[in-house]
This record gives C-alpha cells, sequence and structure tokens, in this order.
C-alpha cells in the first residue's frame, strides 16, 4: 500500500493565504513517518486533504497509483483510517463498542455487527493489550488506553495506512511510550503510518522518517538522523538544542537536549 501526494497546495478562502505550498512526500508500506512542525503550519490540515474532507486542493494525492478524487469518503476508507487526538467522550460507550465503529465502512448502517465482527474487534484489542477493558466504559479508562482503542478500531477498519494526528497529545510519560511503542509494532507489521508530534525525540526513537513542515512548506525530508539537527530545530521552534548520540547495550539512537532551558538569545 502506498501514498503519494504531490504539490499540494490549499487555502480555506479564495485569495487568502496558502495553507499548504507545494507540498510532496510519500510513504511506503511499513513507513513511519513523523510530522513535525509548530502550530498552525497546516499539518492537520493536510491530514484533511489526504482523508478527502477537503478537496478543493490543488495538486495530486494518489493511493496505490490511484488519484483519491475518483474515490468517495467510503472507499478511502478501506485504504486509510484516521486516529484523532484521545478525547473524554460524550456517551460513555464500552471500549468494544467504540472499536466496533470501526466497522462503519464494511458494514450496512442499519446491520449490527455479528459474532465474526466481534472476534475481530477483540483480536485487535488483544494485539494492543487492551482486551481486559472490552466491556469497560471508554470514558472510564485511561487518556492511554482510550488512544489504543481508537488504533483497535482502526485495525477493525482494515485499511493498512494509518493517520495519527498528535496521538500521544495529553498523555503522561508512561502512557506516551506505551502507545508508541504500540505504533511501531504496527510500522513492522506492514501498516503504512503517518504521526504528528511535537516531540523530535518520537521521531529519533521510533519514525524511519521524517518531514519538517514550516510555513505551509515541506523544509525537511529523510531519515530523522539525516535531516533533524540542531540548527532545523533552532529555526523552526526558536530553541537551543543539542543533538546527542545515545547507546544502551546493543541499542543506538539521537536525542534532542536542550541547552539552558533551550530559550534561544
Amino acid at each position: 500500500m502506498s501514498l503519494e501526494v504531490s504539490s499540494l497546495y490549499f487555502s480555506y478562502a479564495k485569495n487568502s493565504r496558502l495553507i499548504l505550498d507545494d507540498v510532496s512526500f510519500s510513504v511506503g508500506e511499513g513507513d513511519l513517518l513523523a510530522v513535525l512542525g509548530p502550530n498552525g503550519v497546516g499539518k492537520s490540515t493536510m491530514f484533511r486533504c489526504i482523508l478527502g474532507f477537503l478537496p478543493h486542493y490543488q495538486g495530486n494525492i494518489h493511493l496505490n497509483g490511484r488519484n483519491i478524487r475518483t474515490m468517495d469518503h467510503r472507499e478511502i476508507a478501506k485504504y486509510i483510517a484516521y486516529i484523532p487526538q484521545s478525547t473524554y467522550p460524550v456517551f460513555n460507550y464500552t471500549v468494544l463498542d467504540v472499536v466496533l465503529m470501526g466497522l462503519t465502512n464494511r458494514v450496512n448502517l442499519l446491520a449490527s455487527p455479528n459474532q465474526n465482527h466481534i472476534d475481530e474487534a477483540y483480536a485487535a484489542m488483544k494485539s494492543l493489550g487492551i482486551a481486559h477493558l472490552r466491556d469497560a466504559g471508554y470514558g472510564e479508562i485511561s487518556g492511554g488506553e482510550r488512544q489504543l482503542a481508537l488504533i483497535a478500531r482502526a485495525l477493525v477498519q482494515k485499511a493498512k495506512i494509518l493517520i495519527m494526528d498528535e496521538p500521544t497529545a495529553n498523555l503522561d510519560y508512561g502512557n506516551q511510550f506505551r502507545v508508541m511503542c504500540r505504533i511501531s509494532d504496527l510500522a513492522r507489521e506492514g501498516y503504512s503510518i503517518i504521526l504528528s508530534t511535537h516531540n523530535p525525540d518520537h521521531a529519533f526513537l521510533y519514525a524511519n522518517r521524517t518531514l519538517m513542515i514550516y510555513g505551509g512548506r515541506v523544509i525537511a525530508d529523510g531519515t530523522p538522523e539525516e535531516v533533524l539537527d540542531a540548527s532545523l530545530i533552532k529555526d523552526v521552534y526558536g530553541v537551543d538544542v543539542h543533538i546527542e548520540d545515545y547507546q544502551y547495550g546493543s541499542r543506538r539512537h539521537k536525542l534532542c537536549i536542550p541547552i539552558d532551558g533551550g530559550v534561544g538569545k
């Protein structure tokens, strides 16, 4: 499964400023692409274009070589699943019910899930370590568990491309680690994952590709080790950092460390 975005331009009104300005990138099977950039640079807008929610863009978006302009929302949902930030629900559905909502592109609107569907949902929950929460209220579990439930919902959708909008936002340190480990596992299983994050260390620790967006444009695209350096972080976020090589046992990676609090002078 491949996704290719070519020369993507978007603005919310005619003659208004461009939110996306000539954005191009691609992802393939097993890629985990970390999209970085400060607030308001167009990351969520780009996701909505890819999902077909904002069709009035210029440029091209192709799924396995097919232009998504020729596909309706239900068909796009066969290939791409969206995992939003975990939020507190209005209705306290069970976790199983939330996961079963991933069937909307596969089951008739008025139909009820059958036992096979329930088994699929349970298997997805089990693969993410939340099977024991099957009958728990979605509003009564932790933020990290809610995020894993949303990922399980995406797995039930059977889409092989997962788009995640800041999946660790508002999570404590432990839940951030658990969620990112599960996401990394999915990439190793062959899912193509695009996630936005504000933490460069997420890119260093988990991603094989990094896309830095600033001012609506792609200013860096490559492996985290190649493109994420102290100069880029300073230019984009306005903080001074040191990129440190770190090794523990056989594992080696880089870390982003603020200098003197990180505030540029």
